[in-house]
């Protein structure tokens, strides 16, 4: 998947607020994404990143 910053992703298991879907805000190594629900900002490595991503909602 081709991934950009400001895009919707909907992630394999939900955030603790009950919301799967993220906003990318930081590419790398890292990225850096916010929860659309209760807009907690996390920091995760790309591998885990790219297997927990199961669509891109909104680009």
């Amino acid at each position: 998947m081709d991934f950009n910053t400001g895009d919707i992703v909907y992630m394999k298991k939900a955030h603790p607020c009950g919301s799967h879907t993220w906003e990318i805000m930081r590419m790398g190594a890292d990225f850096r994404i916010k929860c659309t629900g209760c807009g907690r900002l996390v920091m995760i490595p790309r591998v885990k990143f790219e297997k927990s991503v199961k669509k891109i909602v909104e680009q």
